[in-house]
């Protein structure tokens, strides 16, 4: 081995070595380990305050559809709906510390009602729709643009609409344009 290549593979070893050591000599720039800590600890607490924000809704749709029922008394009722009033205000506060701009005026309480009587809404509407019979049940497009759901509500409502009457023999809906019944065959004349 002559004397170039030992200087050659010192000086590979010397490079290698600098760039090891660099991130060690540039600590100030490099975020510190307790400063992605904390970041890290911030958004475990966002992400576990809205799962709670989540669970208490759940349990409050609950409650009331368990006091609609009759499966809970009025007065445990009022007791435990105060309680998951004030643990969701308290989980909607933290959730407010969380944001940057104020999301709205209003309470937290005021805002935690609306969240709950659009869901009651929402389940209401679910509700009716589930007992009326097919045939009546015309549910409105989920989307403007969605072309599919347009067709489906437009058909139902023609055949809503030329519906006529019951056949006399067995009962089955029938059409304006029906001359016997689909389903017996009876002549409607």
């Amino acid at each position: 081995m002559d004397l170039g290549s030992v200087f050659l593979v010192l000086a590979v070893i010397i490079l290698v070595g600098v760039f090891i050591s660099r991130p060690f000599f540039e600590k100030e720039n490099a975020p510190t380990t307790e400063a992605v800590q904390a970041a890290l600890d911030r958004e475990h607490l966002h992400s576990s305050l809205l799962a709670e924000q989540d669970r208490l809704l759940n349990a409050l749709q609950e409650l009331d559809f368990d006091n609609a029922l009759g499966k809970i008394p009025a007065e445990d009722y009022q007791i435990q709906r105060i309680g998951l009033l004030q643990q969701g205000a308290a989980v909607l506060r933290q959730l407010d510390s969380f944001q940057v701009e104020k999301a709205q005026e209003a309470s937290a309480e005021d805002r935690l009602e609306a969240v709950i009587a659009a869901r009651r809404a929402d389940a209401a509407g679910r509700s009716q729709n589930m007992k009326q019979p097919p045939a009546v049940a015309v549910a409105p497009p989920l989307g403007g643009d969605d072309d599919l759901e347009e067709l489906i509500a437009a058909r139902r409502r023609a055949r809503q609409e030329t519906s006529v009457g019951f056949c006399p023999r067995c009962g089955k809906p029938i059409q304006k344009s029906d001359k016997f019944c689909p389903k017996c065959g009876a002549t409607l004349v």
